[in-house]
């Protein structure tokens, strides 16, 4: 099923007010996107961060979303996507279709992580992903204390929840954007909503972390 409505860069195609309340990675990426540049949110959700880039960057943007009750919140907003799964909704987009593409928070619940990495930065000149971490300190604490895989503090969703998630640290996933020759240009990390200045600790320190991604 495909919802596909004419670009939305008009008062008329989004008659609300964008949230100014963006989860504080949202947040993060929404900064990274410059003005008027052509973005895809895939996982995109109920569309609240497509929408702030289109209303306040005046981004052509685009979203795919696999939940019908994403696609309809988009719709609702006015915003242009597809339903499907990303692999799918990917495909049909040739190269460098975008400035940017963007995964937050849904890279520890796919299947195949290097795939869409590598499609994101096939159809996009540049990828942002957020994911959480789970070398958090208290995340490690818990896990010495209780043995029992923890939840990540800015994705509360035991392990056995659908759908199920792999989990990883910043650390990791550093590590395997070497392996795929992936390189980092940009990183933020987080607290919650605080960011990290300190580097040295991050991996101890952050909750959640930003990156900004180019082929090598």
């Amino acid at each position: 099923m495909s919802v596909t409505l004419p670009p939305a860069t008009t008062e008329r195609a989004l008659p609300h007010p964008p949230a100014t309340n963006l989860r504080s990675d949202l947040q993060v990426i929404a900064d990274l996107v410059p003005a008027r540049v052509k973005a895809l949110d895939i996982g995109c959700g109920n569309g609240e961060l497509l929408e702030y880039l289109v209303r306040q960057k005046q981004v052509m943007g685009r979203g795919i979303e696999l939940s019908e009750t994403g696609v309809l919140a988009c719709v609702r907003r006015g915003l242009s996507v597809r339903q499907g799964k990303l692999q799918e909704g990917m495909a049909d987009y040739p190269d460098v279709s975008f400035d940017y593409v963007i995964l937050s928070q849904t890279l520890p619940f796919l299947s195949d992580p290097q795939m869409i990495l590598q499609e994101m930065l096939r159809i996009g000149k540049k990828a942002i992903v957020s994911i959480p971490n789970w070398g958090y300190w208290r995340c490690r604490l818990s896990l010495l204390t209780t043995g029992r895989i923890p939840l990540a503090p800015d994705l509360p969703q035991p392990w056995y929840a659908s759908p199920r998630m792999q989990a990883f640290t910043i650390t990791d996933f550093a590590h395997f954007c070497t392996q795929i020759n992936i390189r980092i240009c940009e990183e933020i990390y987080l607290s919650h909503s605080r960011r990290i200045q300190i580097r040295k600790f991050k991996t101890l320190m952050a909750t959640t972390a930003v990156f900004a991604l180019e082929k090598v």
